[in-house]
């Protein structure tokens, strides 16, 4: 009898990666989530994520990438299948527990002046997020 070999499976560190990875992107999402349910906030998800682009400011956009002056263009279609994906699974969660609801993050290489009047919830991946200390 002749035994084939296991077939291929993911290293645990790709695994890990990989899930490190979506963490981020899951947390992103409730942080936006969150901000939709705060009365601080825009109401739907198209206009937080919109908000501060109509100020005519850079840097002055809640979600950064808004206001860095470059057209959005999907380049990487895989992933934003799985941005899509991860979009969907959260908008039909009722569980938000990822961040413990913040409403604010940062990467960990700056550290923001609004930063040091909230309270951090979590740190995941390269970024550090934060809940109202109200």
């Amino acid at each position: 009898m002749i035994r084939r070999p296991p077939r291929s499976t993911p290293k645990p560190s790709s695994a890990a990666s990989d899930v490190y990875k979506r963490q981020g992107q899951f947390a992103v999402a409730e942080v936006i989530l969150n901000r939709v349910d705060s009365k601080s906030f825009p109401t739907t998800i198209c206009k937080v994520v919109a908000q501060g682009t109509k100020k005519g400011r850079r840097h002055n956009c809640q979600f950064s990438y808004n206001c860095d002056g470059l057209v959005e263009k999907i380049v990487d279609k895989d992933a934003f299948k799985t941005s899509q994906k991860v979009a969907k699974i959260m908008m039909n969660s009722n569980t938000r527990e990822i961040t413990y609801g913040a409403l604010y993050y940062h990467a960990k290489f700056v550290r923001p002046k609004w930063s040091r009047r909230l309270k951090r919830t979590a740190t995941i991946g390269l970024h550090h997020f934060y809940a109202d200390d109200r």
